[in-house]
Parts: C-alpha cells; structure tokens; sequence
C-alpha cells in the first residue's frame, strides 16, 4: 500500500451509523431536516400527499416527472395487468403458519418471485422497468391475500379495474372501499413511497452495487423494513393506545414511561430536527375517519400524547405516529402496519435500484478496527 494511501485511510471520517455521512449521489428524492421539507424529484410532499393518487407517484419516481393523463393510464393498466400471483406463490401463502409475521411472509415471497421470473438473470434496462412494475403490483396482492388465507382460507383475486390503494382494500375484505378510505390510503402510501438514503433503500442500493438481481435487492429492503428503529414504530404506537385505553389515562401514562427513561414510539426523528412534514397530513386523515365514524377517541388520545411530549421533551410527532390511528380507523389489522410501509415503499427502492445499477460503484465502506494488533499463532497443543 503506498503511503498516500495510507494516510487517506487514516484520515477517514468515523460516524456511528455513518451519520452525517453522504453515501452516493441521487436525483429521486431531498429531505431538509432542519427545515422539515421533503421532495420528491423536486416536487415538495405537500403539493403531492392529497392531489395526487400513488401511481401518479410511482411514475414520479421512475421517470422523474408527473404523468400525463395517458402515461398514467399505461402505468395503471401495467400495474393492473401484473396484479396476479404465479400459482406456486400462492401455495407458498396456503402453507404458512397462521401465527407468521406478515413481514417474514413478504420477505419470503419477494425471493421466491423472483424464482418465477423469466428474466430474473437479465439486468438491462428495459428488464429492470418490467420487474419493477411486477413488484410494485404484487405486493398488494401478497399481503392482502396473506391476510386472507389465514383468516378464511380464501384467495381473492385483484380487480383489475380498481386503483391501486382501492384494489388492496377489496382484496383485504371483498367489498369495494369507499372514496374517503381509499383517498386515506393513496396519502399514506405517497407518503412513504421514498425518504432519501433511509436503512431499507440503503441496503436496496447496497446489494445492487453488487450488479445483483432487483428481487435479491428488494428482498433486502424488506428485511431491513421490518426492524422496529424502521418501519415498525407504527405498530408499537398503536399497541401503546391500545394498551392505554382512555384518553384520561394518557398523562399519567406517558409521564410513568419518562420517568422511566423508556422511549415512546412515533416520536422524534433521525433527520428532521423540526416537524416531520408528512406527520401532519395523516393527523388530519385519523381526525377524518374518527368523525366519519363517529368515533375520536385514538385521534384524540394521539393529539393529547403529541401535546404532552412537545411540552415535556421537546419531540415532535414522525410519520408512523398518526399513520397508526389511522390504519386503526381504516380496520386494517395492526401486524400489517408496517407491510403497508413496504407496498409504499417498494417505489422508491425500485426507483433507487435503477439508479444505482445506471451508475454504479461496489459500495464498500471502512470500519474503525478497535482490535488487538500483533497476535502471533500458537500451535493447538500449547494453547
């Protein structure tokens, strides 16, 4: 090793949990933390969450601009073609254990998609797009079905006449959702569909970098999704509410679990110093469906727990928070909370896979060695 090497590897930047790090170049997604702004190729989050429905986003990411009324018919009537679950994926949700973790069950049916895919072993371009548009339509269908299976045995075929966020609510009870649950939904999943150089789009991009497949790559992102620092917390939220039952315990409850030291979930974020920004349109979505319903006790019981930790810690509500009253209120069952995460998100992890594969560069970081130097080997008998 030359000795300029040397001291460039010397003078390399130790961050724990690469903090404050940049890791790569992309031109998808802009988050300003101090500022609390998020964009998505250049179009703020705000114009986005209740003008437009998810498809319109999913193109936003691949193509880097909104779609025109035919373009977007194309997408949807790509999506919708390739709903559908080759039969031994199908299987494969008959087979599982009830008691699974739906996380588990998609990370396991993402790879084994891949097993069904002609051209799996094809990294072009063109194939890349077409897997793209698979994943994004099947994930839906996983999970609903999923959820299905083991509650009535029953498969429920995707309509292909339905958006994409009314399709999964059909397939998850069989009737047709009204216009303000499926406008809940399409928020939240524009929402979510990609935050920068997060751990699950980050570990996407990571094995990308290896010139693997997109499905080993999503596969990835699943798994990373799945960890309650990640796409769990809006599970822990609502199991919290649950648990606290009344908005009249909500107080002494919260003040017993920072005497405590523990952390309250759904509060604080990595990046944003300032509100979380999509944080506040799903406030108004679980305020929405609780008056629709007649029924504000968890959008009241979220309000007075956000009052108390903006008073007492300083902390701000993040996007899992409200998105939990409001899957509560929309009756979508609490372990899949964090697989809706994913149906989202797989937007942008496809969109960072293409750009990575477009210019890529093995992503192979340091580590900061901390262990002895100058061992020598002993033989096994004077051990």
């Amino acid at each position: 090793m030359s000795e300029s090497s040397k001291e460039k590897i010397t003078a390399a930047t130790f961050s724990k949990g690469l903090e404050g790090i940049v890791a790569g170049k992309s031109k998808i997604c802009f988050i300003d933390g101090l500022k609390g702004e998020l964009v998505y190729r250049g179009i703020s989050i705000d114009e986005l969450a209740t003008n437009v429905i998810f498809e319109e986003v999913v193109y936003l990411l691949w193509y880097g601009k909104l779609p025109k009324t035919d373009e977007l018919a194309k997408l949807q009537k790509e999506l919708a073609a390739n709903r559908n679950l080759p039969s031994q994926v199908i299987d494969f949700l008959r087979s599982v254990p009830k008691a699974a973790e739906p996380m588990d069950v998609l990370r396991t049916a993402v790879s084994y998609l891949g097993l069904f895919d002609d051209e799996l072993k094809d990294n072009s371009v063109e194939a890349n797009w077409r897997k793209s548009v698979k994943l994004v339509a099947k994930f839906p269908t996983i999970l609903a079905n999923f959820h299905t299976i083991r509650k009535t045995g029953d498969y429920l075929k995707p309509d292909p006449n339905m958006t994409h966020s009314a399709n999964f609510l059909y397939m998850m009870n069989g009737v047709e959702p009204g216009k303000t649950a499926t406008k809940t939904l399409d928020c939240a999943l524009v929402l979510q569909a990609d935050h920068e150089f997060n751990a699950s789009t980050f570990a996407a991009r990571v094995t990308a970098a290896t010139l693997s497949d997109i499905y080993s790559a999503v596969t990835s992102a699943v798994g990373t999704l799945k960890g309650p620092l990640h796409g769990g917390a809006n599970e822990a939220v609502m199991n919290m509410l649950l648990e606290i039952k009344t908005p009249s315990n909500v107080e002494s409850y919260l003040h017993r679990l920072l005497a405590e030291k523990k952390k309250i979930p759904g509060f604080g974020h990595r990046v944003y110093k300032v509100e979380d920004p999509r944080a506040k349109h799903l406030k108004k979505f679980s305020k929405q469906l609780g008056e629709t319903i007649d029924n504000l006790k968890w959008y009241k019981m979220s309000e007075s727990m956000e009052e108390i930790m903006k008073k007492e810690k300083g902390l701000l509500p993040n996007v899992d928070f409200y998105s939990a009253s409001t899957y509560y209120y929309l009756g979508i069952p609490i372990d899949l909370y964090t697989p809706i995460f994913a149906i989202s998100r797989v937007a942008g992890w496809t969109a960072h896979i293409m750009e990575q594969y477009s210019d890529n560069r093995l992503i192979r970081p340091l580590s900061d060695y901390e262990g002895p130097h100058d061992v020598h080997f002993v033989p096994i008998d004077r051990r």
